[in-house]
């Protein structure tokens, strides 16, 4: 599939220029229709058929392949979860903490992995926050930071400057130190190529509604092997365990032990279709597309631009007057960006199926 027919099956596209898959990427209509498709078969067809219980789970193991396969993980070693957000929480929730333990995260993460290190302070774990500047991450401040550390969380891609952090590299140096490591990377899957087994993070969270163009509710979260025995989960249900009706339940061996209850199968069947898509694009093609529009619009924005010289991702942001009224006022002409906290910036995302008159056309709009 070529860029250009990808974005003649995005239905969303038909209505405006789109730049804000770093927040929710539109679904191409074979995601739509797979997803949709499996909720009339999984209410309609199965309660008679195959049963609906067995439909799921069949579901849920073929997308825990899917993923893995997509991540160069084990299929044991993926718990699907509903987003980033869930899958940052539920490792929060289900390491013996400690008081006085430390979690480091840097001042560039996303809500889903500031909220969850917040939450455990009435616990006495203490966050430390790594400020940076620019979107890059001061390597002799981050060894410094982590040495105490019981868990580090930070970004693979970042969600403000578009910066790609050397995630192995930091993975290194934190566990040198002792520190399970958490990458929050739903900015990178779908964007570009991840392999997981190259990180070796303890954890990555990740979600398939934003660069894989999938439906909203199917995320997706990486537990090296290695670190799932020492996770007791705070949430269990008949997912969690061998079997559910044991006298002595015991929790399953791998990360699925994460998982709690019903679910809606769903968007993990939209998911796997979205993964298919991209991969029918091409990840080099799809690297090499986005970096020709970001240095474009990079170009294009001058000393307005915030990110790196050359830019890293899709993600573009730049300094404007006004950001919300900016976004605003964009919307109105059909152009959808986003404005971001912090920086106090506008913020365009640039996917595949974006073009050079989608560029030309934002940067008109300025």
């Amino acid at each position: 599939m070529t860029p250009e027919d990808l974005g003649a099956s995005i239905p969303a596209l038909d209505d405006g220029v789109y730049l804000n898959t770093g927040a929710s990427g539109p679904c191409p209509e074979p995601v739509i229709e797979a997803t949709t498709d499996y909720v009339r078969y999984h209410e309609a067809d199965a309660p008679t058929g195959e049963g609906a219980y067995p439909a799921a789970f069949d579901t849920f193991e073929e997308t825990r392949e899917r993923v893995a396969d997509f991540l160069g993980a084990r299929p044991a070693e993926i718990a699907l979860t509903s987003s980033t957000a869930d899958g940052i929480s539920r490792i929060a929730a289900s390491v013996d903490w400690r008081p006085g333990d430390v979690v480091v995260r840097t001042d560039l993460e996303h809500s889903a992995g500031v909220l969850p290190w917040w939450n455990l302070e009435r616990r006495g774990v203490e966050t430390r926050v790594l400020e940076t500047e620019g979107g890059r991450v001061d390597r002799d401040a981050y060894a410094a930071a982590v040495q105490d550390a019981r868990l580090v969380c930070f970004n693979s891609i970042t969600w403000n400057y578009g910066t790609r952090l050397p995630v192995a590299d930091l993975v290194d140096v934190a566990h040198d130190a002792g520190a399970l490591v958490l990458v929050d990377a739903v900015q990178s899957p779908g964007q570009t190529r991840v392999n997981v087994r190259e990180w070796d993070a303890d954890f990555a969270a990740g979600a398939g509604h934003k660069w894989l163009l999938g439906p909203w509710g199917a995320g997706f979260l990486h537990v090296r092997e290695e670190a799932i025995d020492d996770l007791r989960p705070a949430m269990v249900g008949y997912r969690s365990v061998e079997e559910p009706d044991a006298d002595e339940p015991t929790l399953k061996p791998g990360a699925a032990r994460l998982e709690v209850g019903t679910t809606n199968p769903a968007p993990y069947v939209g998911l796997r279709a979205a993964m298919d898509l991209i991969e029918s694009v091409g990840l080099d093609a799809i690297e090499s597309h986005v970096a020709g529009l970001a240095e474009r619009l990079a170009d294009g924005l001058g000393d307005r631009y915030l990110g790196p010289a050359d830019p890293e991702s899709g993600l573009v942001a730049f300094e404007v007057d006004d950001p919300e009224a900016t976004v605003e006022r964009l919307a109105a002409e059909g152009i959808v960006v986003r404005s971001l906290p912090h920086p106090d910036a506008v913020r365009a995302s640039l996917h595949v199926f974006n073009t050079e008159s989608d560029v030309e056309a934002l940067l008109d709009a300025l």
